[in-house]
Formats: structure tokens, C-alpha cells, sequence
């Protein structure tokens, strides 16, 4: 593993044309009431994960520079969305719903345009392997258009009138107001994506700030922002989160907040707006899923799946199996199982075919991973794959971990990153305690073929977890199924269905039924006088 370590970095003539990079990027734009503004402060130096072999040593790739926007700049943005949605009497927040649907569509076409160049500063800024970085793009697409299917249906299911108990009313939902979307650095344009999109699809104004690697991948789409919707209804700032999104919070007019990351930046985030109860929250937060393998299981696909759940971009999802309990009957043939898989992982750069494992785009991991394997290993645990732990430059190879105990960092924290923990286990209650008592409860695996001990344990942990996967490793999709979790993991659901309605609320408006309202109601339908009040089908 050493020797390849020695050859992991390329040097530059070593990398294939199409994804070498030209000029560093000094982006000074950012997105303000319709207007791409030039920044003329400090900048941010943005890094790459990637380092290049040269004469004088590894030296990490320098991608370009990004804005530090200041608060009040930030707060610049804040004003143009509360201009746009005017207190829910702006031009966007009344548009009819066909309207809105047709300036996405024509966002959603200058989006794809711009693929080729998202792809690669997705490689580059946080070492997403290309097959990966052309799935999240065309994944949000995706995601994307069924936002757009899910609305039309839901629009329509809105357009009748229901008589009940003698009152004639329409029920339609309508947007909450302004929205901060934050999103997070492992998927800086999917998870993002996934709020930002209903969020204005809805009917509420934005204010957006990228993650805070993968900040560069949105620049080849503000123009297609500026020009796909009225000004002031997307705003994108830059900047860091404490000066920026703290004086956008502490403002209070901020009305619906939109956070993938930590739980701990998330509550002193929302600490900061001065009326709570006014805030509606879409959160997506930590999680330590288990991966539990039964007595009675398929070794084979348990071990398939751990590998894929464990390990899919280095670890660093949020729906990926953190922790692995394994019954001890089968623990030493899992090991070697799992050993074996994790030998046929390809290291190597984001562009190289094949490749499932790449540098982490976060500064500080290497060591702080390096400290989870030392301190499990002075209780006890070994690090069983030959090579695991090494690192080079960002580069960490995966450290199989075992036996695990309850006393150890790794058996609490979410490492979000390379390292695999394996607990062994023989009272299956073991288990049970360490999901009943863990902190999140986002989603866990059960691999087992026993249909009575897979029940309990599904009935134990349906009021602990947001998702229970049977003979699978945890993960999000299909993006219809709702993405939830419990206790620190999150707050709100989302799904293709469910964001459209954490972005909006229900409004009925309700009359006596009889012939003069029949008639006042009906004149304002066939006069297309309102917005709201509309029996459109829209196809």
C-alpha cells in the first residue's frame, strides 16, 4: 500500500486533457436582486483535494478564489428577497402556479447546459470520482423535472372545490416567504438542490450560500439564475457562515430555514432569529447509522452492501453505515469477507476510471481520522486491512477497525469519512441499547434471513429511526420515499412530494354555500380575477 501511496498524486502532464484545469478562477460575482454584483473585497483561497507530484514535492492544487462577503452585503441579499416577496404581495409569490413551473423549466434548460464544466469543478473541489460527479448532476435534473410533475399533480388535486357541512372551499398552498438554503459540501448541488428548488417552486423568495467546498461549482449557473427568474427571487452570497447567515438569522427576516450539516450549527443558528416560532425549519443533520448483521444472514450481500454503505465517496454521506455490529458467530468470515472487498477498491484521482476511492476535500480530516484510529487502537481495536490508515497529503485509506467497544471515540462519534468500526456482538439487546440510546436516529440496516428476529427488530426501531433497510445499506433515494430522521438527525421531511409542502402551507378560502356566493365565486373564476382562486388544470 505504500508503494501505491508513493504513486497516488499525478503530476500535472500526467492528467488527461479533457479534465485539466485551465487558469485559477477569481470569481468576485454574486447574485443580488437580479444582478450579478462584483465583489471587491477579501477573497477566500479556494483549495482542491487534489495535490500534484512536483519537483519540489506534493503541492495542493490551488482551484481559485471565492467572495468574503461581509453582513451587510449579505444583508443587501436578505432586502432583495423581502422586496421580492413584499409581504406575500410580490409579483412572484401571486404568479400562477404555470407561470412559476415555466421559469424553472427554463432554468432547468440553462442548467444542463452547463454540465461539462459543473462535472469537473465537482471532481476537483471536493474529489468526487467522475462516474459519481455526472450522477449527481444528472440526478438533480432529475429531481428537478419530478419536483415539476409533483407540483402539476398536486396543483391539480387543489383546482376543485369541496362542499362540506354547507361551506363551499378551496384549499391550495400557498408559499411561506423568505427561505435561507444552505447546502452541504459532500452533495454542494444535489442536497442543496433538494431544497432550494420546492423552495422557489413554491412561491417563496431565496437566499442561497453554497457549501463551503464545492463553492465554485455554482458560478457556471448564476447567470442562469439572473436570467430565469425576476429579480430578487434568487439571491446567491458567498462568504463565511458566522458572519454572513448569523446577521441574516439575527435579522428575523428569515422565514423558513433550509440546513444540511451539523445539529450543533443548526441550533445555534436558529438561536439567533429573534421570533422561533415564526421559523419553519428543514433540517438535515448528523446520524451514526449501524449496519446490524444477524446469526441467520446472506454473507455475501451483508457484505456487499457494508462495503458499498460504508465507503461510497470516502464515507462522507450522511446516509452511510458508520458503525457495524456483527453477531460474533459469523464476525471472523464477515471480516475476511469484507477485507477482500475493500482490497479491490481502486485509490486513485476523481477523472481515473474505476476509481472508487479519492482525496477529502476537508482540511484537518486526515489527522482528525488518524486520532479515532489511535485512540481505538491504545483500547484495544486493530486496524485488520493491510495499509489501512495510511495517508498522503488529503488521502486516507480506509481503516477496517475491530473489535470495537463502547469505550472508544469512534463507537460515538460520526467520523464521516473512511473508517469502518466493527463491533462484535452476542446479546442481540447490545444492539438495541446502542440504537435506544444513541443521540441520532436518522436510518440503520438489519441483514438477516430469520423473519422473527428481523420483525422485532423492525418493530423496536420503527420509533427510533426515519428508515429501516432490510438486506440494504442505508441511503436516500428514490427521491419519492421520504428522507426524515429522529432525535439530532433531522427536522421536517423531504421527498420529491413532501418538500413541496415544507416549503408552503395550506389556505382555504371558504364561503356559505348558496346562490349569491355560488355566483360571486364563479364570476371571479370565469374573469380569471384571481390567482389563488382558480380551477386551471395545468397539463
Amino acid at each position: 500500500m505504500t508503494v501505491l501511496l508513493d504513486s497516488l498524486f499525478p503530476a500535472a502532464t500526467d492528467i488527461p486533457e479533457a479534465w485539466r484545469l485551465g487558469d485559477a478562477l477569481e470569481q468576485r460575482d454574486y447574485l443580488v436582486d437580479g444582478q450579478l454584483r462584483r465583489w471587491d473585497g477579501p477573497l477566500a483561497t479556494v483549495r482542491s483535494p487534489v495535490w500534484l507530484n512536483t519537483d519540489n514535492g506534493d503541492q495542493q492544487v490551488i482551484l481559485g478564489s471565492a467572495p468574503l462577503l461581509d453582513a451587510d452585503t449579505a444583508l443587501t441579499a436578505l432586502d432583495a428577497a423581502v422586496r421580492a416577496y413584499d409581504k406575500g404581495r410580490g409579483a412572484w409569490p401571486n404568479m400562477r402556479v404555470a407561470e412559476r413551473i415555466q421559469h424553472v423549466e427554463a432554468f432547468l434548460a440553462r442548467m444542463r447546459e452547463q454540465r461539462s464544466a459543473v462535472v469537473k469543478l465537482l471532481m476537483w473541489e471536493i474529489g468526487k470520482n467522475l462516474k459519481d460527479s455526472e450522477k449527481e448532476f444528472d440526478r438533480t435534473c432529475d429531481y428537478i423535472v419530478d419536483t415539476i410533475g409533483a407540483l402539476k399533480e398536486l396543483d391539480r388535486r387543489s383546482s376543485r372545490f369541496e362542499l362540506e357541512q354547507d361551506t363551499l372551499g378551496q384549499i391550495r398552498r400557498a408559499p411561506l416567504g423568505v427561505a435561507l438554503c444552505m447546502g452541504p459540501y459532500n452533495y454542494p448541488l444535489n442536497e442543496t438542490f433538494t431544497t432550494l428548488i420546492p423552495a422557489l417552486i413554491m412561491g417563496n423568495t431565496v437566499v442561497f450560500k453554497p457549501a463551503k467546498f464545492g463553492v465554485l461549482l455554482i458560478r457556471p449557473l448564476l447567470e442562469a439564475f439572473r436570467d430565469s427568474f425576476p429579480a430578487g427571487v434568487i439571491n446567491v452570497i458567498y462568504g463565511r457562515g458566522r458572519e454572513t447567515v448569523s446577521a441574516l438569522m439575527a435579522s428575523g427576516k428569515i422565514d423558513v430555514f433550509a440546513f444540511i450539516g451539523t445539529n450543533k450549527a443548526a441550533s445555534d443558528l436558529k438561536k439567533l432569529h429573534p421570533r422561533p416560532h415564526r421559523l419553519r425549519a428543514a433540517l438535515g443533520l448528523d446520524a451514526k447509522n449501524p449496519g446490524i448483521v444477524l446469526p441467520d444472514v446472506d454473507l455475501d450481500n451483508a457484505v456487499s452492501e457494508a462495503v458499498t454503505g460504508a465507503l461510497s465517496f470516502n464515507g462522507q454521506r450522511c446516509t452511510a453505515l458508520k458503525i457495524l455490529f456483527v453477531h460474533e458467530q459469523v464476525v471472523d468470515s464477515f471480516l475476511a469477507k469484507f477485507q477482500d472487498k475493500l482490497a479491490a477498491l481502486k485509490p486513485g484521482m476523481p477523472w481515473e476510471p474505476g476509481v472508487s476511492l479519492t482525496p477529502l476535500p476537508e482540511p484537518g480530516k486526515v489527522d482528525y481520522l488518524n486520532g479515532l484510529v489511535a485512540d481505538a487502537v491504545d483500547q484495544g481495536a486493530r486496524v485488520l486491512n493491510p495499509g489501512g490508515g495510511q495517508s498522503r497529503g488529503s488521502f486516507f485509506y480506509p481503516a477496517l477497525l475491530y473489535p470495537v467497544s463502547a469505550s472508544m471515540r469512534v463507537y460515538q462519534e460520526e467520523q464521516f469519512g473512511p473508517l469502518v468500526p466493527v463491533v462484535p456482538y452476542r446479546d442481540l439487546q447490545t444492539v438495541i441499547d446502542y440504537v435506544l440510546d444513541s443521540d441520532f436516529g436518522q436510518q440503520l440496516s438489519i441483514f438477516g434471513n430469520d423473519s422473527a428476529d428481523v420483525g422485532r427488530l423492525v418493530d423496536i426501531f420503527a420509533n427510533q429511526v426515519g428508515r429501516i433497510n432490510l438486506n440494504a445499506q442505508c441511503q436516500r433515494g428514490p427521491d419519492t420515499y421520504p428522507f426524515n430522521g429522529r432525535k439530532n438527525s433531522a427536522e421536517g421531511t423531504l421527498s420529491v412530494h413532501d418538500a413541496l409542502r415544507v416549503f408552503s402551507i395550506r389556505t382555504l378560502v371558504a364561503t356559505k354555500f348558496n346562490e349569491q356566493n355560488k355566483a360571486l365565486v364563479s364570476e371571479i373564476i370565469r374573469n380569471r380575477e384571481s390567482s389563488f382562486l382558480t380551477t386551471d388544470y395545468i397539463f
